[in-house]
């Protein structure tokens, strides 16, 4: 097994990876709240975590990968207060809420496919779980930790730190300082203290998504969806729990007070966050009219984009940098990836193309397989430093000009060896495909492709070449397509 490192966000250190169950890893990530299309940032994130589950896999652990839909308790801000996110837009639309759920949903899924995320092992969704909520709810009523107050349920910040909480400790806040600013933000209102933050709201008449509880009509709270389905999938104390920075206050140190105050234990061992995106240096944000969503940057559709890039190049674009980094987008920055992407592609349709050709006249080059072998750990090594796929694509192009040399003959397999060239291309194509998820994205623009090939068609019918013509046909034909020679002129079409 790997010797992993993982940088824990809770004591801000890189630490071995250690699962709770020898190579079982429980592994939750927040998932979209589906009332608003994907945004890069958020690709970025899952792709942060796709990457940590195929590696994972990849090294011999048996990962049980839980990422949630918030399809409810979303509230306008962010806060405790307005209404839910989901039956706003259904209102809006006079659609039933369900139905904005599950376009957004397949919509998130669409663009996850594009980008070659893998699907999780379990998708739950906050609706699903509602029992669990108010049975969570009501326990930490019961352990003093939360309070009723007028239909609604708040969790007791300070009652939580009084009994030996440390609310804060994952975002690095101190509570008096946190009190301090909300009570100079806002009055207490129903809350005991303006920090407290909502288990379970009161349903106003006009709110469309709403369940009975022991406190009558309501929603859960955003933050403790979260807490209830991963502790169902995972366990009370589980290994690694994901998201993007912007969760980690409050979403996530609410988390993290819910889950030890119902069970008494801090449910996650290592807390993992993705860092954000910006363009041309600035944060990413749609005031700034400079947010992307992932449909026009496929298509280069937005005013900042000088031409098109697809899921792949913007994957690799992605990977070139750690995790934990701020990543700054711009055309120069994506051109040279897309490049960087099509030469690490084509060495991958090379290496699966070639096998191992032993000669007996030619003596193995111990320094070849040699530099393979290491090279090939480095690839590892960049892997099992918290993640840090850009050494990793840097080794893999080291390898890569191996294959080069192998392709123009400069190299022969018989150099390598048979074990080093089979190490080579097996390790090759695991890290491209495997772990870091890239693959070969195949032109599908079938009307350019006929045209430029009906061209030829004409050129070699009027040359009277019809063995040429023939074999136009048959291309044709083998891709479902038929060509219409008409009065009018030269046509195609599906073939029926």
């Amino acid at each position: 097994m790997q010797a992993f490192k993982i940088y824990n966000t809770l004591s801000r250190e890189k630490e071995l990876f250690q699962p709770i169950n020898a190579k079982h890893v429980g592994m939750y990530v927040c998932g979209p709240t589906v009332y608003n299309n994907v945004h890069l940032g958020n690709v970025r994130t899952f792709t942060t975590f796709d990457i940590l589950y195929r590696y994972l896999t990849h090294i011999g652990y048996k990962v049980r990968y839980v990422r949630n839909i918030t399809d409810v308790g979303h509230l306008v801000g962010d806060g405790d207060e307005g209404e839910d996110k989901i039956g706003k837009m259904a209102k809006l639309e006079q659609l039933e809420p369900m139905e904005i759920v599950q376009r957004y949903t397949n919509d998130f899924h669409d663009v996850m496919q594009q980008f070659n995320n893998l699907p999780p092992s379990i998708e739950p969704t906050a609706t699903g779980h509602i029992v669990e909520q108010i049975e969570t709810t009501q326990k930490l009523i019961d352990k003093g930790l939360a309070y009723e107050s007028n239909g609604s349920v708040y969790f007791d910040i300070e009652a939580y730190n009084r009994g030996g909480g440390e609310y804060g400790k994952l975002s690095g806040r101190i509570l008096e300082d946190l009190l301090t600013e909300t009570r100079d933000l806002d009055g207490v209102g129903e809350k005991r203290n303006p920090l407290d933050f909502a288990l379970w709201k009161k349903a106003a008449p006009e709110h469309l998504m709403r369940w009975n509880s022991p406190w009558g009509q309501g929603f859960p709270g955003w933050h403790l969806e979260c807490t209830c389905m991963s502790t169902k999938y995972l366990g009370d104390n589980f290994d690694i729990h994901g998201g993007g920075m912007d969760l980690k206050f409050p979403h996530h140190e609410c988390e993290i007070a819910q889950g030890k105050g119902s069970t008494g234990v801090d449910p996650v061992r290592y807390w993992m966050h993705s860092n954000m995106l910006t363009v041309n240096g600035q944060k990413m944000s749609k005031s700034l009219g400079n947010s992307f969503l992932p449909a026009e940057l496929i298509a280069g559709n937005h005013p900042l984009l000088e031409q098109a890039y697809s899921p792949m190049t913007a994957r690799f674009f992605m990977l070139q940098s750690q995790y934990r980094s701020t990543l700054d987008f711009s055309n120069d920055a994506l051109k040279a990836s897309q490049k960087g992407y099509k030469r690490m592609i084509n060495g991958l349709r090379i290496i699966k193309k070639m096998d191992y050709l032993p000669n007996p006249e030619q003596e193995i080059d111990p320094k070849q397989a040699e530099e393979i072998e290491k090279t090939i750990q480095g690839c590892y090594d960049g892997m099992n430093d918290d993640l840090n796929t850009a050494v990793t694509i840097a080794n893999l192009f080291n390898l890569l000009k191996k294959i080069n040399q192998l392709y123009m003959n400069q190299l022969s397999t018989a150099q390598l060896g048979e074990e080093a060239f089979n190490l080579l291309k097996k390790e090759y194509i695991a890290m491209i495909e495997n772990v870091l998820g890239l693959k070969e994205e195949l032109a599908t623009d079938v009307a350019s492709m006929a045209s430029g090939m009906l061209a030829l068609y004409k050129e070699y019918k009027e040359a009277k070449q019809y063995d040429k013509v023939d074999q136009v046909r048959t291309y044709f034909k083998a891709n479902g397509l038929v060509i219409k020679d008409m009065k009018t002129g030269i046509d195609w079409a599906y073939e029926e």
